[in-house]
């Protein structure tokens, strides 16, 4: 089959083969290695990936807190999925809601003291998986080049990018 006939009625852009399996490859990786992380950190925490996500960004801002929108923003979550998701950490006592002392529209998202925990019990796992399935198959000099590109396909300031509100915001739009 022709890559640009790959789907029916569909011409523009023409892809080649190579372009297309590329893609596929990228998008096979990416799926396995999330997949294997995502195993482990259950088995070992009962802590999906989605949640180490959250965490882990949460654990790396001054207060332990970020903007809905702003964490939105870093994590490969919908903003309705991401306020599902913390309502769950809610629940679970990982984290916690607090108001915008200058926004009343504005909510953080703040980990708490046993998200943090949580966190850190899970971080030797979610590390050894990563060495395991991404680092150790490749060489120095692979896992270089690899950076390198992966790189080039990431927005640079001012492509995509949004100008960071300052206070709390507010077009919050997640709660």
């Amino acid at each position: 089959m022709n890559a640009d006939t790959a789907v029916p009625g569909v011409s523009q852009p023409t892809l080649t083969a190579a372009e297309l399996s590329v893609w596929r490859a990228l998008l096979r990786a990416h799926a396995t290695v999330t997949r294997r992380l995502e195993h482990d950190l259950v088995a070992a925490h009962d802590l999906p990936l989605a949640w180490y996500d959250v965490l882990r960004q949460l654990a790396e801002q001054p207060g332990h807190r970020m903007r809905m929108t702003d964490l939105a923003d870093q994590v490969l979550l919908s903003r309705s999925g991401l306020t599902r998701l913390v309502d769950r950490l809610v629940t679970e006592g990982l984290a916690e809601r607090a108001a915008c002392p200058n926004d009343a529209r504005g909510t953080y998202t703040v980990l708490t003291p046993a998200g943090l925990c949580r966190l850190r019990a899970a971080a030797p796992t979610h590390l050894r998986g990563i060495a395991e399935y991404v680092a150790r198959p490749l060489s120095a000099v692979e896992l270089e080049t690899l950076g390198g590109l992966l790189g080039k396909l990431l927005p640079t300031a001012g492509d995509d990018a949004t100008p960071p509100e300052t206070g709390c915001g507010a077009a919050e739009g997640v709660r």
